[in-house]
């Protein structure tokens, strides 16, 4: 049997360009995850695996859509020789090609070739991770919030309840009730800190 494997890192992302280059090689089946590369816990992936038998052979269009951990990576490839299946990568030609006889030549050519790409796609991974977390510095410093939005509520004490009760009741933080306050009922000078067990209204 000859199956494919493609991926994509997130849902957005679309499979189509690996799908046009794997088709003709008429595979018998294509999975696809659409989930990072960092390990292989994807759900198309292990079911992949549950399915190859030994002489079956896998194509993928890049290294990298195999996954961009290299020593994940390697560890993949070793389980699939040492079970007689063969993967082809259509980005590294002599893995496509047969050696009758010299079969030893295109294997070391292929492992300094995977040892190189796989290092390349770790170290791509890497790089994304940096720029999405000085990203997320940058706009932090402009004052741009992240997480899930706090909800517009009306902060009004119920007899008797503390601003720690109404919190949790309204399922809002303290710092949010407080700015409630400061926005709708400016303090007066010299009034001091509200107390959370003050009961004020906003």
């Amino acid at each position: 049997m000859r199956y494919a494997y493609i991926r994509v890192s997130t849902k957005e992302q679309h499979l189509d360009r690996q799908i046009e280059a794997i088709k003709e090689y008429w595979p018998d089946e294509v999975f696809a995850d659409k989930l990072s590369g960092k390990n292989f816990d994807r759900p198309e992936y292990h079911r992949l695996k549950s399915l190859i038998r030994r002489g079956d052979e896998i194509i993928v269009k890049e290294l990298d859509r195999l996954g961009r951990n290299k020593d994940a990576v390697k560890e993949e490839l070793k389980w699939f020789k040492d079970n007689g299946v063969i993967v082809r990568v259509l980005d590294i030609p002599t893995t496509m090609i047969e050696l009758p006889g010299q079969e030893w030549i295109a294997e070391m050519v292929n492992n300094i070739l995977i040892e190189v790409i796989a290092a390349v796609a770790e170290q791509e991974r890497k790089k994304i991770r940096q720029r999405q977390k000085e990203g997320i510095a940058c706009a932090r410093e402009r004052g741009v919030k992240f997480g899930r939005p706090e909800k517009d509520v009306e902060c009004v004490l119920m007899e008797g309840e503390t601003v720690r009760a109404a919190c949790r009741r309204l399922g809002v933080s303290k710092t949010y009730w407080y700015e409630k306050q400061k926005d709708r009922r400016p303090r007066s000078k010299g009034s001091g800190d509200l107390n959370e067990n003050t009961p004020e209204a906003c």
